[in-house]
Order: C-alpha cells, then sequence, then structure tokens
C-alpha cells in the first residue's frame, strides 16, 4: 500500500503547466492519496474539481484565517454548500493565524468558530491551521472538541501531547528532515504511533533533500523515514501506519 499525503495545495501558481502531468504520474510514484486542501471559497471548489479529476484526490473545503476578512454576508452558506459534494473528506483548512502585524483576532476568532460548528452539524472532520496563536487556537480547540488534524505542527511537545488528550491527530512535514527542527523532532516523539499524519503541505515545506525545492508528494517518502526513525519504527511501519491514521480519520 502506498503514502496518503493528507494536506497538499496543487492549485497555486508554483505548479504551472506542470500541474497535471505531475499529478498523472503520482500513483507509480507510490503516491495512494492525496487531500487536496482550500484556504478560500474559489479554492476550495477548485480543489473539489481536481478532486473529480482524479480518483485518488479526495477534497477539503474551508476558509484560511488569512482569508477571512471581508467575507460575502452568505459565505458559511456557500461553504456549507460546497460541503456537500461527494468528494470532500474534511472542512479545512481554518484556524487562527497571528503572524503578521495586522491581523484582527476578533474576526479570525469569529470565522474559525463558525467552521468549527459547521463541521460539528456535518459530522466532518476539521484540518487545523495555527501559526504563532498556539494559546487561542488550544482554548478554541477545547471548547468545541472536534474531531481533525493540527496540521503542519509547530508547537511543542507539551502542545502536541494537549492535542492527542483531545483525541485529535498531529501532521508532520518535510520540516522533520531538516537540521534545525529540534522543536518539531520532540513534538514528534510526543506523539503516539496512532495518531500521526504525514503531509506536505506543498508547495512549500519540501523535505532535505530538496529542501528550497517546490514540494510535491512524490517527496513525502524521506519525511516518512525521518518520522520512522524518529518513533523507532520502519519505514514501511510508518507509511503503512500512516495511511491508516489518515483512512480512519477522513474516511477515505
Amino acid at each position: 500500500m502506498g503514502i496518503i499525503d493528507t494536506h497538499a495545495h496543487y492549485l497555486l501558481e508554483d505548479f504551472g503547466e506542470e500541474l497535471y502531468p505531475l499529478l498523472d504520474n503520482m500513483p507509480s510514484n507510490g503516491i495512494e492519496k492525496i487531500v487536496a486542501v482550500g484556504y478560500d471559497l474559489r479554492s476550495s471548489a477548485e480543489e473539489i474539481a481536481l478532486a473529480h479529476r482524479y480518483s485518488y484526490i479526495f477534497a477539503a473545503a474551508g476558509v484560511h484565517p488569512e482569508n477571512c476578512y471581508d467575507l460575502p454576508s452568505d459565505w458559511l452558506t456557500q461553504l456549507e454548500r460546497l460541503m456537500q459534494d461527494d468528494r470532500i473528506c474534511a472542512l479545512g483548512e481554518i484556524g487562527l493565524d497571528y503572524h503578521y502585524d495586522n491581523t484582527d483576532k476578533t474576526v479570525q476568532a469569529e470565522v474559525f468558530e463558525r467552521q468549527l460548528e459547521l463541521a460539528q452539524k456535518l459530522d466532518m472532520p476539521v484540518i487545523i491551521h495555527s501559526r504563532d496563536a498556539c494559546e487561542d487556537t488550544m482554548t478554541i480547540l477545547k471548547k468545541h472538541r472536534p474531531r481533525g488534524v493540527l496540521h503542519c505542527f509547530s508547537g511543542s511537545a507539551e502542545t502536541a501531547a494537549e492535542v492527542v488528550k483531545l483525541g485529535m491527530y498531529v501532521g508532520f512535514t518535510g520540516v522533520l528532515t531538516f537540521k534545525n527542527a529540534k522543536k518539531a523532532l520532540a513534538a514528534c516523539e510526543a506523539v503516539p504511533l496512532d495518531r500521526l499524519l504525514l503531509e506536505t503541505d506543498c508547495p512549500y515545506m519540501a523535505p532535505v533533500p530538496h529542501r528550497g525545492k517546490r514540494c510535491d508528494s512524490s517527496m513525502l517518502p524521506f519525511t516518512a523515514a525521518r518520522m520512522a526513525e524518529i518513533k523507532g519504527v520502519s519505514t514501511e511501519e510508518m507509511i503503512d501506519i500512516a495511511r491508516q491514521n489518515a483512512e480512519r480519520l477522513f474516511g477515505i
């Protein structure tokens, strides 16, 4: 069985005309399934269309915190409509991002919570984004207690343990392979095998030896090998465990 990439963004400009030839070859490169993740209403619809084009791709729809400003008044209704598609496996990515100085934390929290409520209504797992907003993210997650994953995890080992206590999963990218990734390694060590997910967050976060290049799902074996080393299992075992975890969470 192959690898599941639980978080990818293939409709960004980075791929250009190479996109479809690249995706055509993913199964032959050992990639069994991909979760293509939206970040606003438009990209979510496009990811759904991509999932209809490729049988091994599934879609997630949601409004990313950086895209939560100036939403149309019926944005939640539009999102709920997108969530009815049979290629949807999750609501996301959603969350909080305080990285930029012009962040409106109140607006982000409102959009985040309304999407968590929608996920609960629809009984769908969520894909959570959290950057420089750990405390507030955890407060909201403890309030709503969703099923889902904290993707591209960048927090501490202690926070990772809290996420697991909530019954959630933790996703790691190629950052695990970076020389300066001590925090990520400690967090990965703290997460039980049955709560780990593999992801690229492509086109970002390419693992060593491709660091600095445009990332794609075919690079996931490098991340899987490093995760396996951290957890003391073989690469094949790690890929199989992460695949089963993804199938259990997303129902794919």
